[in-house]
């Protein structure tokens, strides 16, 4: 996993829950990093794992929340420092679309050893959009963060089904575009 995410990770704990906070849940996890990240570093994502469970213990709230809240948090960071990445991209739908032919594909270019989740993207109809998420690692709730940053980005209401195929490994999201 890239550093830039755990260093947005530790940003956004500071931010939300103080320096403290963010002190204690590195403190008490034992990272082979020593919780020392740098943006265009490589990390396994078990260090993920144990910080955000740390994280989990010590703000009372639950994984999935800290999960999402966290890739909300990332797409907004992710649209301040990649603005290319949304020029002439009118709405939520046209940039999830080219998440794997464009988005992917320059991210790599960028920081060619990311593992990067795999996303099939489908236009079920005008309204809707159906994207299967898969990924080992099973962070889908991160992933649903980071849909509903993008939909907060656009300022669009779209409604998000979510059903888990293979745990949260293997999801399907079906995003419904309402007037």
């Amino acid at each position: 996993m890239k550093g830039i995410v755990f260093t947005e990770f530790l940003e956004m704990v500071e931010d939300k829950f103080g320096f403290e906070t963010a002190d204690n849940i590195v403190s008490q996890a034992s990272l082979p990093s020593e919780g020392i990240y740098t943006a265009v570093g490589t990390y396994d994502h078990m260090e993920m794992v144990q910080l955000v469970s740390n994280l989990s213990q010590e703000s009372q709230m639950e994984i999935p929340t800290l999960l999402q809240a966290f890739g909300h948090h990332l797409f907004s960071r992710f649209a301040a420092g990649y603005g290319h990445f949304f020029e002439g991209v009118p709405n939520a739908f046209t940039f999830l679309s080219k998440l794997e032919s464009y988005i992917h594909i320059e991210v790599k270019k960028l920081y060619p050893d990311a593992e990067l989740p795999r996303f099939d993207i489908q236009f079920l109809d005008d309204q809707r959009l159906e994207m299967v998420y898969h990924s080992d690692r099973g962070f889908a709730d991160f992933a649903e963060g980071l849909l509903n940053g993008c939909i907060e980005h656009f300022d669009e209401n779209i409604e998000i089904m979510r059903t888990n195929l293979d745990g949260s490994k293997k999801v399907r999201f079906v995003l419904t575009q309402h007037a």
